[in-house]
């Protein structure tokens, strides 16, 4: 790091999403993190929630953006990979969210070029999520 980037550090990512609540229910509920804040912005026809596992201040976050009245799903594009989560049981966790609809698209094992132990879930707006097992 040198002396100009020293005090930069990751805030957050964005992703726009169809349903604010479900992807809300999703990233809480059946991913263990917390809504931060969420807030109307009435002029612009939005809403921006953050979900973390931890305060802004010391956490990077994700923030969801919901722009009001949009009909038609967003392509996610060949740009973005995916966002990626450690968890201790990634088997324990795909079934768990298996049960609840989750798509799994890559179930979990290691990776191909040996490793790590990963799985590939969507969110509801078909954003991939990569599990990583930290023991």
């Amino acid at each position: 790091m040198t002396d100009a980037t020293a005090n930069f550090r990751m805030l957050h990512t964005m992703i726009r999403v169809m349903d604010l609540d479900k992807s809300i229910d999703f990233y809480t509920r059946l991913l263990g993190m917390k809504l931060l804040r969420r807030k109307d912005y009435p002029t612009g026809k939005f809403t921006l929630a953050f979900v973390g596992y931890g305060d802004e201040n010391d956490n990077a976050v994700i923030e969801l953006t919901h722009n009001w009245g949009r009909e038609q799903p967003y392509e996610i594009g060949t740009g973005f990979g995916h966002l990626a989560i450690g968890l201790p049981d990634i088997t324990g966790a795909c079934e768990r969210l298996k049960g609840e609809g989750v798509k799994i698209p890559r179930p979990p094992g290691p990776m191909a070029h040996g490793g790590s132990v990963i799985a590939f879930v969507e969110d509801p707006d078909g954003y991939r999520i990569e599990l990583i097992e930290r023991k």
